[in-house]
């Protein structure tokens, strides 16, 4: 990408088919598993701090503010904070926010504090410079504290369209389709991504595999099988390999080392 992706032409259209689908229940179910782990790895005996880093919606930090934490959300898109603006209001919990309306790689220039949980997820995807960007958030967090982090995994873009037969796509090294809007250009290998954690100070805690098998399943759906039950797997198989691997996305999450 030559440019950072702002979704302020498609912000209704992005709500709808990502948040408002079986995709997006699979992921906010695993990567909510993770956090309640984060959680109480940190302890809960007072508010935490949390910034959510081109948090779109903040379906996730939506949660966790739930649970009486404090959310510092910000994002490129002027219409997806109008949205979030109204989703989080609606859900009683405005007081606990505040919103910045910038990309996360200037967000050092609206905050004047660290903080104890930082989210950065699918957004390193749309980015010109990915790892730049970790980088920032990453400094935003205090010494002890925990950044969660979710990319779209490029193994899972490659297994997808293997089994898909797209093997001319693949050959030609699977350029993006313009009519795929909300499917990032390229997604991020994942021993990168660790290594860009790691070399910033932290040490990984954990990792999940996000719709693992999900995606791959067949169109004609032959198996018996219910939705709840596609979702439980998803949380059952996650955090093995090979599983985490094959995940369309990623979540990993690490901690900041505490100061001597």
């Amino acid at each position: 990408m030559t440019e950072d992706r702002n979704f302020d032409d498609i912000a209704h259209k992005f709500v709808k088919n990502i948040y408002g689908s079986g995709k997006g229940e699979i992921r906010q179910a695993v990567v909510w598993q993770d956090l309640e782990s984060i959680l109480n790895h940190l302890g809960e005996s007072g508010p935490l701090d949390v910034l959510d880093a081109g948090g779109g919606l903040g379906q996730i930090s939506q949660q966790i503010a739930h649970r009486g934490h404090n959310v510092t959300l910000c994002d490129l898109s002027s219409q997806m904070l109008v949205l979030a603006e109204k989703d989080i209001e609606e859900a009683g919990l405005l007081p606990q926010y505040r919103f910045i309306h910038a990309p996360a790689q200037e967000i050092a220039q609206h905050v004047d504090k660290s903080f104890d949980l930082m989210l950065f997820h699918a957004v390193m995807e749309w980015l010109a410079d990915p790892r730049e960007a970790l980088n920032v958030v990453l400094s935003q967090v205090k010494p002890g504290g925990v950044a969660s982090v979710m990319f779209y995994n490029q193994n899972g873009l490659l297994f997808k369209n293997l089994i898909c037969g797209n093997l001319t796509h693949v050959e030609e090294g699977m350029p993006h389709r313009k009519r795929f809007k909300l499917q990032p250009q390229k997604g991020l290998q994942p021993e990168d991504v660790y290594t860009w954690i790691e070399e910033a100070g932290f040490t990984i805690l954990g990792k999940s595999g996000v719709r693992t098998f999900h995606d791959y399943m067949k169109d004609t759906r032959t198996g018996e099988f219910t939705f709840e039950q596609v979702v439980a797997m998803e949380q059952k198989l996650c955090r093995q390999e090979p599983f985490i691997s094959l995940g369309r996305y990623i979540h990993v999450y690490a901690q900041k080392p505490f100061e001597e």
